[in-house]
């Protein structure tokens, strides 16, 4: 049985369950205003009312949980009939771009987490954007040496670096795929063609954005036709793109590297009205997918272990756990202040290592290993033995892993605004995926060609290459990729995969992820639970608030502790996996997602 969802229809249970409201008590949904909003399975409607009401969706043979009701169908689609999750993931990926086009795309990048059930072993895949081969370190930099501002950087060519995304779909799918190829696409082509409805994250995203959007031809007779902004229910097809599947599902990822896709996308970003960047078509051709060894650090009776560097997402995250397992927190639990001060601080204390020393380590020489040692972790976790917060959260000496000097860092400068999306999924066959992918800001370089935004990648970069004479290890280089906080993340017990989570959130992905583990391993919680439970995020000294939850309760009580509060949104988008006896899936309540079994 499938729904539809017809213009003139005012019904909570029909337009609800196609997309989820904002907040976890959900108001009644508005009218869809043209044309008819896509078909939903019971399934989805099922996994909608599931996450309404807080509790986990639980299944015996698969799961996937992403951030659109209609990428998790067709991800769900191809596990039903087989696929691995290698497999759903490229459908997902696919109508992802398409549905929510300012958090990912063909145009962007990924990490992905892989568990590799036939073998028992973990690896992970960067498909990170890389910098131009003509980018210069200076490159957001004005004439004085002085750094852009942050949009004037973003918008236009300057920031677009060469994407990643489609080559991942092809790795993962080569390594680890069963399903035809040409036929993971067959969704992401349909909606096109025939039309889907905006949802009201993507409606909300252009009207915030409307006037950015509105720079380039292209991009605004598509988010802005005739100066208005798409909205809520609003039919939209998407021919262009469609074509450009049909080319990847025909030829595979040299159709979109080489060729006249490829020359679009050069054309694009070189041409691009009051900022051209520098992308080439050797930057394209040249684009390969890294295989990379998992970073994992020891919690508990657990290994949370996902993507090393160019992420720093999961060494601030493992060093975030690794400094809490010298303390109880279960004997705590989450209603005492004493349990946030714990958490705000060590993650103070990861995030100053992470802005010393993190960065692509094929560049930079990098202290993976010593950063997430257990004896390294055991004497910074004694700084948070104190009553109070800490009065500084200086980085560390962690041992580099190479012998010989270790070279000398200032801290980074970048700035990392919230976007992007998660994929989790368990298939059939005990593969585990877990993968964050992005074009960074929302709608990334806001440059689109042939149905596709570009990234702003770049600006993940440092705009300055020194401070105060010595070099930032996150600086802009030739080939580089810029360091991030995607933070996909598996965690193991005795070897075998429990956990699959991650999140959107710009820096705060790495709060968000280690929150929700803690509220899993440590209070007992589901998945649905700990995800759902309100944001508290300290990186750098000012603790956040999720604003309208709970977690203001803590407000004063922090205050008295000596931190400056804020209280603000805190819209992540996690979306996680628990995998024992059962699978169970869990959606974050702050955006659309859901997560749909079999």
């Amino acid at each position: 049985m499938k729904v539809i969802v017809s213009a003139g229809v005012s019904c909570a249970l029909l337009v609800g369950a196609a997309y989820a409201q904002e907040a976890a008590d959900a108001v009644a949904p508005e009218e869809a205003t043209q044309g008819e909003a896509q078909a939903l399975t019971e399934a989805a409607l099922f996994a909608q009312a599931k996450k309404a009401a807080g509790k986990v969706v639980e299944s015996t043979d698969w799961m996937i949980a992403a951030a659109n009701p209609l990428a998790v169908e067709a991800g769900a689609a191809v596990l039903d009939a087989g696929g691995t999750a290698a497999d759903a993931m490229v459908a997902v990926q696919t109508v992802l771009g398409l549905v929510e086009p300012q958090s990912s795309g063909l145009g962007g990048g990924a990490f992905l987490v892989w568990y590799d059930a036939e073998v028992g072993e973990l690896t992970t895949l960067d498909a990170r954007e890389t910098a131009p081969l003509a980018a210069t370190p200076s490159l957001f930099q004005d004439e004085a040496g002085e750094p852009l501002k942050f949009f004037d950087a973003v918008v236009g060519g300057l920031s677009v670096g060469t994407p990643g995304t489609p080559a991942l779909l092809e790795d993962a799918h080569r390594r680890w795929g069963k399903a035809n190829w040409g036929s993971l696409f067959e969704a992401g082509i349909a909606l096109a063609d025939e039309g889907f409805a905006v949802s009201p994250r993507m409606a909300q995203s252009i009207a915030r954005d409307a006037d950015r959007l509105s720079r380039f031809p292209e991009t605004a007779a598509y988010f802005v036709p005739n100066g208005a902004p798409l909205a809520e229910g609003q039919i939209v097809q998407n021919k262009a793109y469609a074509n450009v599947l049909r080319a990847l599902a025909a030829e595979g990822a040299d159709a979109f590297y080489t060729g006249a896709i490829a020359a679009d996308i050069v054309k694009t970003v070189q041409t691009a009205e009051g900022n051209p960047g520098v992308l080439s078509e050797t930057d394209l051709a040249l684009y390969t997918v890294k295989e990379r060894p998992a970073v994992c650090a020891t919690y508990r009776a657990y290994e949370a272990c996902g993507m090393g560097p160019p992420s720093s997402g999961a060494l601030t995250v493992g060093q975030i756990l690794g400094l809490l397992g010298q303390y109880d927190l279960a004997a705590l639990g989450a209603e005492n202040p004493e349990s946030w001060r714990l958490i705000g601080d060590a993650s103070r204390l990861a995030f100053a290592d992470r802005g010393r020393y993190m960065a692509d380590s094929d560049f930079v020489p990098m202290p993976t290993q010593g950063l997430v040692d257990n004896s390294y972790l055991a004497e910074r976790a004694k700084l948070l033995a104190g009553e109070t917060a800490l009065e500084s959260a200086d980085p560390g000496t962690p041992v580099f892993d190479h012998a010989g000097l270790a070279p000398r860092w200032a801290d980074d400068q970048s700035i990392e605004f919230p976007s992007t999306s998660h994929i989790s999924i368990v298939d059939q066959y005990g593969n585990v995926l877990s993968m964050t992918t992005t074009i960074e800001n929302g709608f990334g370089s806001r440059l689109m060609t042939n149905g596709f935004l570009l990234n702003n990648e770049l600006t993940d970069f440092s705009f300055r290459t020194h401070k105060d004479g010595v070099p930032i290890a996150n600086r802009l280089e030739p080939g580089k990729r810029p360091r991030s906080s995607m933070a996909p993340t598996i965690v193991m017990q005795d070897g075998k995969p429990v956990l699959a989570i991650g999140s959107p959130g710009g820096s705060r992905i790495i709060g968000y992820v280690a929150k929700t583990i803690i509220a899993w391993a440590d209070w007992g919680m589901t998945v649905q639970e700990a995800i759902e439970l309100p944001h508290l995020v300290n990186r750098f000294g000012t603790y956040d608030l999720e604003e309208g939850t709970k977690a203001t309760d803590f407000e004063q009580g922090l205050t008295d502790l000596g931190y400056e509060v804020n209280v603000r949104g805190l819209n992540s988008g996690l979306h996680a996996i628990e995998i024992g006896e059962t699978l169970k899936g869990g959606a974050d309540p702050r955006r659309e997602g859901i997560a749909i079994g079999g």
